[in-house]
């Protein structure tokens, strides 16, 4: 393929992904099952945390489930698509950047999106199930310890791209490219939470299953 085939085709997978990204299963979610709109009360952010102070758990693990479907699929194409039209890694790297940035800045919902920690996860689940799993495991596990999502959530930001790195040539195929946008997507997670520290410093951040 030419240079200008390989650029256009890489600029519509990047674009796929940030669109499937904005899909906001926080909100259709809520719709469908009669619930209030996730945007008007407690953190006012579209994602599965925050589904759940409604009390409904059958809606924020189909909110959670969706998000991270999003993300998978939309890494998932890029994927197959950089096989079969030999497209460089940068393309799937910059599509798994995308379809975070979709759930984060969603154009659907006038770019105010939630966190991303449940897209984020079905990015990595594409990229590298293992490191999924890791990365699951260390949110299972600080959110267990300290019952808050938010500490759990940058806890497992830190550790997916150190994960990444240090597993490298060991348990997978280690990729400079996909590393440094683990790096981005990790970064950028951490600064959707910068409200969330200012409130765990304080002291005044909402737990798990908690109303805020």
């Amino acid at each position: 393929m030419p240079p200008i085939g390989i650029f256009f085709s890489s600029l519509a997978l990047i674009v796929l992904a940030y669109l499937i990204g904005s899909i906001s299963f926080a909100v259709l979610v809520s719709r469908c099952m009669g619930l209030q709109d996730p945007r008007s009360f407690g953190s006012r952010n579209p994602g599965a945390t925050n589904v759940l102070r409604t009390g409904n758990k059958t809606a924020a693990a189909l909110t959670l489930l969706g998000d991270a479907a999003k993300g998978w699929l939309a890494v998932w194409i890029a994927l197959l698509a950089a096989r079969h039209l030999q497209l460089p890694t940068l393309a799937v790297g910059l599509s798994a950047i995308a379809a975070f940035l979709g759930h984060v800045y969603p154009i659907f919902l006038r770019f105010k999106g939630g966190k991303g920690v449940a897209t984020a996860l079905g990015v990595l689940l594409a990229l590298q199930p293992w490191l999924a799993l890791a990365t699951a495991a260390t949110w299972l596990i600080v959110a267990y310890a300290s019952r808050y999502s938010s500490l759990a959530s940058i806890a497992a930001a830190v550790f997916a791209p150190l994960y990444y790195l240090f597993g490298g040539n060991v348990a997978w195929d280690f990729d400079t490219v996909i590393c440094l946008c683990i790096v981005v997507i990790s970064v950028l997670l951490i600064y959707r939470h910068h409200a969330n520290i200012g409130r765990l410093l304080a002291g005044k951040e909402s737990r798990i299953g908690g109303k805020k």
